[in-house]
């Protein structure tokens, strides 16, 4: 058995789901699982269907739809024609790094006298401020035309209009209830903006802008469109989609020198780069600028003319990156002692560990924090705040990051009169308040925490789309689901959960055998499932395991080869599992059962042995130090006793089946069945099954040997002894069973249970001090006698002792 480390929850289509997946899949020539998959997203007929999968430019909104574009537009080319110095205002971030590069692309085009201006995060802050704007004012500046920033900016746009300066703020942010008073905001958020689609980024809404002045969309700026949105998570869906695709197609093609040495430094191949590949390859770079130094030197490598200037600021940024890296590793070991620290106060002090981590230092960079707060999330499943604290004035500014169910904005809001800023939504925000507030802040999060989610909202949660069987796993299913990408935000890779696969062969590969690769079964069919990062599961994975897997459908290509193959990023085995070391005679047992546990890292569990070997099952743990939580213990005290026991070793052949089974329900969450014992059947080392050990060194002990294989008795044999009764009837009760076994040269017990039937099914009766033969029986089958099918499912039990490893295996999953 191994658990899944996460909840499962699979999505299904209901009745009218299932006819209209099979109504696409027959008019666009889908397979049965794509099919549901468009379903579930969303479209379910064959029009919005085809245009999801491959509408293109016709797809794109008409850009004077939005808001503002008008007097945007107008006022833009009035500095053109009057030769104004025009200032882009961004943002630090990727996708305001991606905004001022298109938009310094638009004013180069248009011939434009203008420079481009991003604040720096750490001496600045975020969005338009005054001092530049003064400095805009001292170079001549009249117009300021922002992008991915400006929405809340209300004094500092009525400053710039104090200063001569207009103002055409484009963004995507959520806009405050007051507005600034620009000369035109271009925002699809805005309240009464009729654009049709909400969701674009910030660089989105620069192409919109550029879209509108030139009169056509610049597809050959949709690289950078492309950057921008899957880097600010944007939703793939609707104009995001047509304009990431052919983003990428672009990108694939591309000649711009700043592409060109982006994607060499990430070592992304640029003829087959993927929105991941875009997402966790070139992003980081971009962002790694204004995180650490400055974000002009991003549009720096964007805007490059020439492959050694890129070439130069890429390695740059490829340096920033390795050193944000670099900080991201010492801040979250530094967090995670301060974090162990504070739950062995906790501990101490008789209190449960906080249901909120808050963590904050001196030295901790706020551009990082971020991502310290991911990382803690995922390994603690917790909602996590990380702060920066300045050593002077004491303020503390920082990011959170939540978990399912718990809506962090919500939550600031609630502790708002301990904050001096704070904004965001339910899963990040960002907040900034004094060192003197971070306990009662703590406090008063864990406590919201502690009202809001319920028990099951504390473990991590996996959607997960369809679930599917090895039929479906093929290569035309992974091609055919290509159509859906670029995968991102709000158009995920499909999550598949795989079942009724069994496991074939399996390995570890890689560096410190980290990962691990199953080769899976169904029904002939095979399945090669590579899991990165699991390959500790190994051990705990049995051949022949009924296996469900959660993760995604790939394609591996190796040699010119093109095959399907599934990336696992979670396992279950819902069945006890059996691993197998029975051995054949003169083998060394006792080093056995040391080698076993030292291999299987078994820490936990029991050692069940018969009384027989008590004595040499005593003898190893005086030899051997046993973990503390791993004890020895036979039978009768183990089924006496049950307990929680997720590992049985059986070491010594189990008295009977039937105490076997009676152990194994004793054993509380059990997960895995070891059994070492002596198999007569394994005679030489050419027949010792997988893991069995190797024969002893001379001198060495000889196991005990506990029964010989059990019989039960042929139709012969009891046709056998009903004929030797019809000879010796009437016979004498005293003493008949021994009599009757030396004739036969059968053992009393097998006597003894042969007449047990006989007298069920009233073939003898004893009368008179005497065992007589009925003279005119009723014909009956033995299996009518409640004894005999008794006796019978108790000896198939015992054979199962001596099956064969798959046998075996799958009576014990049953139990």
């Amino acid at each position: 058995m191994i658990r899944s480390k996460t909840r499962w929850t699979v999505a299904s289509l209901d009745a009218e789901g299932e006819a209209n997946a099979a109504s696409l899949a027959s008019a666009l020539s889908l397979s049965p699982l794509v099919a549901k998959l468009l379903v579930q997203r969303g479209f379910d007929h064959v029009e919005a269907a085809a245009r999801f999968l491959s509408g293109g430019l016709e797809c794109l909104h008409d850009p004077f739809l939005l808001k503002g574009m008008s007097e945007a537009v107008d006022r833009i080319r009035l500095a053109i024609d009057r030769g104004e110095r025009v200032r882009i205002y961004g943002d630090y971030d990727a996708d305001g790094v991606s905004s001022t590069t298109l938009m310094t692309y638009l004013f180069q085009r248009l011939e434009m006298s203008f420079d481009s201006y991003i604040p720096h995060r750490t001496l600045e802050g975020y969005g338009l401020n005054n001092k530049a704007i003064e400095l805009a004012s001292e170079l001549g500046v009249t117009l300021i035309v922002t992008v991915d920033t400006g929405i809340s900016a209300v004094e500092q746009v009525a400053y710039a209009a104090s200063l001569g300066i207009d103002v055409i703020v484009t963004d995507h942010h959520e806009p405050p209830h007051d507005l600034p008073a620009a000369l035109a905001i271009v925002n699809p958020k805005q309240e009464d903006c009729p654009y049709p689609f909400k969701g674009l980024a910030g660089v989105g809404v620069a192409f919109k802008l550029a879209q509108a002045l030139l009169g056509e969309p610049p597809i050959e700026w949709t690289d950078v469109v492309a950057l921008g949105t899957i880097a600010d998570l944007m939703p793939l869906l609707d104009e995001n989609r047509v304009l990431v695709r052919l983003g990428l197609e672009q990108l694939r093609n591309s000649e711009k020198p700043g592409f060109q040495a982006l994607a060499e430094i990430a070592g992304v191949e640029l003829s087959t780069i993927t929105a991941t590949d875009v997402a966790f390859g070139m992003a980081p770079r971009i962002n790694a600028a204004g995180r650490l130094r400055h974000a002009g030197q991003a549009v720096h490598l964007l805007t490059a003319n020439d492959r050694e200037t890129a070439g130069a600021a890429a390695l740059i940024l490829d340096q920033l990156n390795k050193e944000r890296q670099l900080l991201v590793e010492t801040i979250v070991n530094e967090a995670q002692a301060q974090w162990l620290e504070k739950c062995e106060r906790a501990a101490k002090n008789g209190r449960p560990e906080p249901s909120v981590i808050v963590l904050a230092a001196d030295s901790w960079n706020p551009g990082v924090v971020g991502i310290v707060a991911s990382k803690f999330v995922e390994k603690q499943y917790k909602p996590t705040l990380v702060l920066g604290i300045h050593p002077d004035s004491g303020m503390c500014k920082g990011s959170a990051r939540s978990i399912a169910g718990f809506d962090l904005h919500a939550a600031l809001t609630e502790c708002e009169e301990l904050l001096d800023h704070y904004g965001g939504h339910q899963a990040a925000a960002g907040m900034s308040l004094h060192r003197d507030k971070l306990d009662l802040f703590e406090e008063r999060l864990s406590k919201l925490a502690d009202e809001w989610l319920q028990e099951e909202d504390w473990i991590a949660k996996t959607s997960i789309d369809l679930a599917c069987k090895l039929e479906d796993a093929t290569l035309n299913v992974r091609e055919q689901l290509a159509l859906l990408e670029p995968f991102g935000m709000g158009n995920a890779a499909p999550k598949l959960l795989l079942q009724g696969a069994v496991v074939a062969d399996q390995r570890t590969m890689g560096k410190e055998n980290k990962h691990l690769k199953l080769s899976l079964s169904e029904d002939g069919r095979l399945l090669d499932a590579v899991g990165f990062g699991l390959g500790m599961l190994s051990d705990r994975i049995s051949g022949g395991a009924a296996i469900e897997l959660v993760g995604e459908l790939t394609i591996n290509e190796w040699n010119g080869q093109r095959k399907a193959q599934f990336l696992m990023q979670d396992i279950r085995v819902a069945h006890v599992q059996l691993f197998d070391h029975r051995y054949g005679a003169g083998s060394d047992y006792i080093a056995s059962l040391h080698k076993l546990i030292q291999n299987a890292k078994l820490t936990v569990g029991t050692v069940l042995v018969p009384l027989a070997v008590l004595q040499e099952a005593l003898s190893f743990q005086q030899e051997f130090s046993l973990p503390e939580q791993l004890r020895i213990c036979t039978y009768e005290t183990f089924i006496g006793e049950p307990s929680n026991c997720p590992n049985l070793i059986l070491f010594g052949r189990p008295p009977s089946a039937s105490v076997l089974i009676e152990a194994i329900h004793a054993a509380v969450e059990l997960e895995v069945v070891y059994v070492l014992y002596e198999d007569q059947r394994i005679t030489t080392d050419a027949g010792r099954r997988s893991g069995a050990p190797a024969r002893p060194k001379k001198g060495k002990e000889q196991p005990v040997v506990l029964t010989e294989e059990p019989s039960f008795p042929t139709r012969e044999k009891f046709g056998q002894l009903y004929q030797t009764l019809r000879r010796v009837c009437p016979i004498a009760v005293d003493g008949h069973k021994e009599r009757l076994a030396t004739m036969m040269a059968w053992p009393i017990e097998q006597i003894s249970f042969i007449l047990g039937v006989f007298h069920e099914l009233e073939l003898v009766i004893t009368q008179e001090n005497q065992l007589q033969l009925v003279l005119a029986p009723v014909k009956r089958e033995l299996s009518d006698s409640v004894l005999y099918r008794e006796e019978q499912r108790l000896s198939e039990s015992e054979k199962m002792l001596f099956a064969e490893t798959k046998e075996l295996s799958a009576w014990i999953a049953r139990l």
